[in-house]
């Protein structure tokens, strides 16, 4: 649990992008569940189809990159990571947004399943592209990642009892995912996690301080404006030409805006009021 005053107990609020995400999950867990005693076979291909496995992604199966981070197969494993996500989500979204929490955690699950797929057809390690993974881990760890960068000085309560930091905390869960990569235990999904972390890291330190959805709509609505604006002023050229030919003058300014001649001839370096929007689009 975060903690920055006194000891406290409570609970994060339960809203926003980390409660889709935990809703999500939950309700694939328990569908699956339901399936899983229903319709064994239909449940089993399913696995097959969602689950990540580098030799299926790279034969077209590029659904996977996405699809197995809401495929917990376990208790614990949910158990664990939804509380995770819990306390460590809110933190995130109450700083940076909604929208910069998702990109985080799509681009960590995304991310580092494409760089684990990626990695283990180069079979170091004894790794193999028929190993398989799922789990909410990848996208949790690029959480984590996240608040070691930003929030490092965060203290938090490890097991309600022992007060630890959260760069010393996340880099004990680096070392434990660096362990049982190397001891040939569960390699295949230590290094999904770590490449998750990865893609968090990268992203926390490169990404718009609004997150790449926002930094796109700027930009579109930048380009959109300076088009109104160039528009405006061919147009307001255009019409001064015209208003020439019929023997009256009209001016403009640069941008376009429309120069009342009573303003001008009182006063010619007057300019039109730059808070009226009536010649604006």
């Amino acid at each position: 649990m975060p903690r920055s005053s006194a000891t406290t107990l409570a609970l994060p609020p339960f809203e926003g992008t980390v409660r889709r995400l935990i809703l999500a999950n939950v309700v694939v867990f328990f569908a699956f569940e339901l399936m899983g005693w229903l319709t064994p076979g239909l449940t089993g291909s399913l696995l097959d189809l969602l689950q990540l496995q580098p030799f299926a992604v790279a034969h077209g199966a590029l659904w996977q990159l996405f699809t197995y981070s809401f495929l917990n197969l376990s208790l614990l494993g949910i158990l664990f990571g939804m509380l995770t996500l819990w306390f460590i989500g809110p933190m995130l979204e109450g700083i940076y947004g909604s929208r910069w929490l998702a990109e985080l955690y799509f681009t960590s699950a995304i991310g580092g399943a494409a760089i684990a797929s990626a990695i283990s057809f180069t079979h170091i390690l004894h790794l193999s592209q028929l190993a398989w993974a799922a789990g909410v881990g990848a996208p949790v760890f690029g959480l984590l990642i996240a608040i070691a960068v930003r929030l490092g000085d965060q203290e938090f309560l490890l097991w309600f009892t022992v007060r630890i930091k959260a760069k010393y905390l996340v880099g004990v869960y680096v070392l434990i995912d660096l362990a049982m990569l190397l001891k040939d235990s569960d390699q295949f999904n230590a290094l999904l996690q770590l490449s998750g972390g990865v893609c968090g890291y990268l992203y926390v330190r490169f990404a718009p301080s609004r997150g790449f959805a926002f930094g796109a709509s700027e930009q579109y609505f930048g380009l959109r404006n300076a088009f109104y604006r160039a528009r405006r002023r061919r147009a307001a050229r255009k019409f001064e030409v015209y208003m020439g030919k019929q023997g009256r003058k009209v001016t403009f300014d640069k941008d376009g805006r429309y120069l009342d001649p009573d303003n001008l001839r009182n006063d010619p370096g007057a300019r039109k009021d730059p808070s009226d929007k009536r010649w604006m689009n």
